[in-house]
């Protein structure tokens, strides 16, 4: 991933370095189980336990001329041991070193996102708290519904990332797995007490079944994971760009006194931000659809999984990790222009409360039907006519001839939008 859109923490956890160091402390796992074994002799040991390294661009020279990173790296290792290393990468294949160690890394990284959503959803949550109720209009199809609050459209948000947060932890824990079985998974070289103890010490448990790889419908459910939470972070950003529209100007996304718009016209405030996420969203999703394409291997493995994996893997998590920072700043700042939310639910001239109108005609026993045909007039007429629909229906002899004056006043009760919203904030956050 570009630097634009990386985080260092995220990044160092897919470096070579990285990654190489984990191979080592996996090889180094497993030559501390043989010389338990009385596989290796105790000097052995010693000598490869303390001179065991490695030189990132020393294995990239070797490479290059081999042609295969595993095998490069193990003779590196063996440049800095010497004859002991005979003894290292004992009845291993490659995949027993990669796969584990590539588990190893999703670990690092589901924690930094599993931490990263713990952030959002509290800056989330502090926002749903401070706007619980602020009137704002709800829409459905793009036009006005009935008002709800800001706050119940965080809760609503707060709530999706709950789901996530579980959604993550749970696949970070099915992958939590390691194998060393083996060419093909058989356990033919390697007693399977070795793969358990070498697991054990790596803070991971030994895959129940594997091939010469551990199975991939675990990476896909990750990835796919990483696609839904993407696609919720997009979908936050894509309801702060509609409604920063000028003629809504309801919310904004924060702006510095020295940012600029455009290059053009000075007065552009652009939703620069969110469209930066709802954008990368996209790119996980095909990430994702990758992941799901590498299920399907030829027999005990074939490799067309493993190029990918260098990619999409750190991509995802560097771009998830650099979005859910993303949206935190944005909702910490947040700009919330609670009168101009009210001031565009007055532009439906209240013909909102049609359906309590409705409600109280049926309630008096007209048919719904003809209520709705009642009220579906006169709300048609305040729109087009531009005049409250409150006054239009209190001039119209056959409405105030089945309601009273009272039973009208309470169908333009605007507090009933308000007014079961604590019920919503005490199943969300409970």
């Amino acid at each position: 991933m570009i630097p634009r859109y990386t985080r260092p923490e995220m990044s160092q956890v897919w470096s070579e370095a990285k990654r190489f160091q984990k191979w080592l402390e996996i090889e180094l796992a497993a030559v501390e189980y043989y010389h338990d074994q009385k596989v290796i002799p105790t000097p052995d040991y010693h000598k490869i336990i303390t001179n065991a390294k490695f030189d990132v661009t020393r294995i990239k020279e070797i490479e290059a001329e081999i042609n295969h990173d595993v095998i490069a790296f193990l003779t590196n290792v063996a440049e800095s041991i010497g004859d002991s290393s005979r003894y290292v990468h004992l009845g291993l294949t490659s995949s027993d070193i990669v796969d584990t160690a590539f588990s190893m890394q999703i670990q690092d990284a589901g924690k930094i996102l599993l931490a990263d959503l713990k952030q959002l959803q509290e800056v989330v949550k502090g926002q749903a708290f401070k706007y619980k109720l602020t009137p704002v209009m709800g829409r459905t199809h793009g036009v006005h519904a009935e008002p709800t609050t800001f706050g119940h459209k965080l809760a609503i948000w707060y709530d999706e990332l709950s789901r996530n947060y579980v959604r993550l932890e749970t696949t970070v824990a099915n992958l939590k797995v390691g194998k060393l079985s083996g060419a093909v998974g058989n356990y033919a070289h390697i007693n399977p007490e070795l793969e358990v103890a070498v697991c054990k010490k790596l803070g991971l448990a030994p895959a129940k079944a594997s091939s010469q790889i551990l199975q991939r419908d675990l990476h896909a459910e990750f990835m796919s994971v990483l696609a839904i939470i993407g696609g919720s972070l997009e979908k936050f950003a894509t309801e702060i760009r509609a409604l920063q529209k000028t003629e809504f100007n309801e919310l904004q996304e924060p702006f510095s006194k020295k940012q600029k718009g455009s290059s053009a016209m000075p007065h552009k405030k652009n939703p620069i931000l969110c469209e930066r996420i709802t954008g990368l969203a996209r790119v996980i999703r095909g990430y994702a659809l990758t992941s799901l394409e590498n299920q399907a291997l030829w027999h005990e493995r074939d490799i067309s999984h493993s190029s990918t994996e260098r990619i999409i893997f750190p991509d995802a998590t560097e771009l998830l990790d650099y979005m859910i920072y993303l949206l935190t700043n944005i909702m910490q700042d947040l700009v919330v222009n609670e009168s101009q939310m009210m001031e565009n639910i007055k532009k439906s001239y209240d013909i909102f409360y049609s359906q309590q109108l409705l409600l109280k005609l049926v309630a008096k026993g007209i048919l719904r039907e003809k209520a709705y045909l009642m009220v579906q007039s006169n709300a048609m007429k305040a729109f087009e006519d531009k005049i409250s629909f409150a006054k239009i229906v209190n001039n119209d002899p056959e409405i105030i001839a089945v309601l009273t004056k009272k039973e009208l006043e309470e169908v333009f009760d605007f507090s009933k939008y308000q007014a079961n919203i604590e019920e919503t904030f005490k199943r969300v956050f409970q």
